[in-house]
């Protein structure tokens, strides 16, 4: 029987409850996993919270306190979409908040959020009074705290990541201090926080930037891939223009010789008001039939871009709402084959390597076993706050997915195709995003991370226990 994440996430909590009570057996297990299905990992216990603010202060100096006399880890989660064991420790706490909780001050133009609040609540909030989140992350399932830890962005511009938008945040430290950390406050473990994994203490919540919500509408362009990165440039720069977004053909023949770039433009609002943020669709109008047609056939990928850059412009249905863009959830286009498994990657370039990048990417790709499904490229301003910025100019983001076999020889293949691309970027300056599969080297982490030691430090001084840990902390970090 399939279950879905939330029951998942409550089953965990209900063996949480019952281990306290003493009712599981020593030899039962509690096995989390991430959005990679390849990191089923044995926990101690899922601390797993939904109540007032008051009550989860509490239980979470408790927990941390209890965790802490017995040296036993804590790894912090919302969706865990996280696909290398971000979220997750051995035989330590998971941890997982779920607690909707937003306040607007219209005056300031902020929203004050629980990090355990969901981005479609958050989008539930702010749109009946006329607002939208200045950046979020895609897609609208995932909690605020956890994208700011990850420092994820997406495709309104002209923005920086989610972080760019943050103006302050309340983190309790593993004693259980609660400090308020912002670019004036506390800098230093605002840096920290921001693209922290969730390394150097726990968001409670964050106060954030919103804008205005609008009528959006699309244009379609279509050219050679050449051509991209400076009409993309000129477009994100374009006031008219608060979204969008591109993308590439996928066929193994003519591999990434061909761009689609979908920007939209504001228009006036209709006298009875905006249509309401809907949860359903995909953005271009594109089927998941089609969409995952792909695996393993060719046609399929020639037939999707022949929907997407021919027939989706004619078909699609004009206007929608900032809201009604941003509010997508992860599932529209899910593998639903167990014998495979979607596994991003993602890359920043500056726009005057983009070309270079695309003709490494025609070297390593193609050659894959994986099947390469899709890539969205994304403007991303450069972030100068956090310590682990991956954004250190302004950059194109190429969000990468591939449909990857779950056994030995799939794992194989996708472990050498990381490695090229993030040899690949790191010779023309780029980066890549760290929540996905840790198959980077550790001389390849430390060469487009070079802060990284310096990360390691500061946080062994705010956290001198090591509480606070995950797979990616010692895979990379623990020195």
């Amino acid at each position: 029987m399939k279950m879905s994440r939330r029951e998942i996430l409550a089953g965990g909590c209900a063996l949480a409850v019952q281990a306290r009570a003493g009712d599981v057996s020593a030899q039962q297990r509690l096995v989390m996993n991430d959005a990679s299905r390849l990191n089923p990992t044995p926990l101690f216990r899922h601390f797993y919270v939904r109540s007032d603010e008051a009550d989860f202060v509490a239980a979470l100096r408790r927990e941390l306190k209890e965790a802490a006399a017995v040296r036993r880890s804590v790894a912090l989660g919302a969706a865990r979409h996280s696909m290398g064991g971000q979220s997750l420790i051995r035989n330590g706490v998971a941890m997982t908040f779920d607690i909707d909780q937003c306040e607007l001050d219209r005056t300031a133009r902020i929203y004050r959020v629980h990090a355990g609040t969901r981005w479609h609540q958050v989008i539930a909030h702010l749109d009946p009074a006329g607002f939208s989140p200045a950046v979020m992350q895609s897609n609208s399932d995932f909690g605020v705290g956890a994208t700011f830890s990850v420092n994820a962005h997406g495709w309104p511009t002209p923005y920086g990541p989610f972080g760019s938008t943050v103006r302050s945040i309340r983190l309790m430290l593993a004693d259980g201090t609660i400090l308020t950390c912002s670019r004036n406050a506390n800098a230093e473990l605002f840096a920290l926080a921001m693209g922290g994994y969730g390394l150097v203490g726990v968001i409670l919540d964050l106060e954030v930037e919103m804008t205005d919500n609008m009528l959006l509408q699309p244009r379609f362009e279509a050219m050679p891939a050449g051509e991209f990165a400076k009409r993309f440039i000129a477009a994100s720069h374009d006031p008219a223009v608060p979204m969008i977004y591109g993308r590439l053909n996928v066929e193994r023949e003519r591999f990434f010789s061909e761009a689609l770039l979908v920007s939209w433009r504001k228009e006036p609002t209709p006298a009875g008001g905006l249509p309401p943020p809907a949860r359903k669709g995909a953005l271009t109008g594109l089927s998941r039939q089609v969409y995952r047609a792909q695996v393993g056939r060719e046609w399929g990928k020639s037939l999707r871009w022949h929907v997407e850059r021919s027939i989706a412009p004619m078909l699609a249905n004009g206007t929608a709402s900032r809201n009604r863009l941003m509010n997508e959830p992860a599932l529209n286009l899910a593998n639903r084959d167990q014998r495979r498994v979607d596994i991003l990657h993602e890359y920043f370039v500056s726009p005057d390597r983009f070309n270079e990048f695309l003709e490494g990417c025609r070297r390593i790709i193609p050659k894959a076993i994986a099947e390469f499904l899709n890539v969205t490229l994304r403007h991303v301003k450069r972030d100068p706050t956090s310590m682990l910025s991956f954004a250190t100019t302004d950059r194109i983001a190429a969000v990468m997915s591939f449909s990857q076999r779950i056994d030995a020889d799939g794992e194989t293949d996708m472990i050498k195709v990381t490695e090229a691309l993030i040899d690949l970027v790191g010779s023309i300056g780029g980066s890549f995003y760290l929540p996905y599969r840790l198959h980077a080297r550790p001389d390849q982490f430390a060469r487009i991370y070079p802060d990284a030691q310096r990360f390691s430090q500061r946080k062994r001084h705010y956290d001198p226990g090591l509480l606070f840990q995950n797979t990616m902390w010692n895979t990379y970090f623990n020195f």
